[in-house]
């Protein structure tokens, strides 16, 4: 007597259809042939902008009088910033120490006391460049006497930005398909694209303490703080996919 086969289920049946189906589906599936490019642009743009460091540094014997003329000086500073026109929002502090000061004798080979030290940093945006050497002059002749840098920027770093990148991507076009013509192919559609890198360098212009301290009896040449140019680059890696009809063809 034959016994009767169960009807396999309904899952068994579709597992065993889609392990038939994948030597088809892995034929239709190949990858389609691609180049890869990297790009760059380069976008050259004089600065607008300058950022102003300059230092009050007081002494005493005690704390609060080391910190008190600190505190006279840098208002006088200040405010010889303010006179010039610029905005209070472009005035800032930054840092401000008090600290006791020591210093080393070789005969004792001992740390002497010397009293207190205070110390200010301020930061000043000057957004007329044509205003900076005088900055420098007030600030120096009113209670500043450390500099302690000045840097260049654009206000606008954003446009520079967007035109350094359309540079890149222009770049890296123009390269694929220069590669692929060589070889007798033609672009296709763009399959992925990345930004890799941007930098803004940023120019700056120290000057040293003698320097500083001439600035006390006369304006510095403007020459002095010419800023030159900055460099905006960019870079993208873009991959092309390559038509299937040669561009011969």
């Amino acid at each position: 007597m034959a016994i009767p086969m169960a009807t396999p289920p309904r899952a068994l049946l579709l597992a065993f259809s889609l392990l038939l189906a994948l030597p088809i589906m892995a034929q239709d599936t190949t990858s389609p042939r691609t180049i890869t490019v990297s790009g760059e642009g380069i976008v050259r743009a004089e600065p607008d902008q300058a950022v102003v460091r300059f230092g009050i540094v007081t002494r005493a014997g005690d704390p609060e009088t080391a910190r008190q003329r600190n505190a006279e000086a840098s208002r006088e500073a200040m405010n010889a910033v303010r006179a010039l026109g610029v905005p209070e929002r472009k005035l800032r502090l930054e840092t401000l120490q008090l600290q006791p000061r020591r210093e080393w004798d070789p005969d004792t080979r001992q740390w002497r006391d010397q009293g207190y030290e205070a110390i200010r940093q301020v930061v000043v945006e000057v957004d007329d460049l044509e205003r900076l050497p005088a900055l420098v002059t007030e600030v120096v002749q009113k209670g500043a006497n450390r500099l302690d840098g000045v840097s260049y920027r654009l206000q606008d770093e954003k446009q520079a930005r967007n035109e350094a990148l359309l540079q890149a991507v222009t770049e890296a076009r123009e390269k694929a398909a220069l590669m692929a013509g060589a070889l007798g192919e033609s672009l296709g559609r763009v399959r992925l694209i990345n930004e890799q890198s941007f930098s803004v360098p940023r120019p700056m212009m120290r000057m040293a303490a003698e320097a500083v301290m001439m600035a006390d009896k006369a304006a510095p040449e403007p020459d002095a703080y010419a800023a030159g140019e900055i460099e905006v680059r960019a870079t993208v890696q873009v991959v092309f996919e390559l038509d299937e009809t040669p561009s011969g063809g």
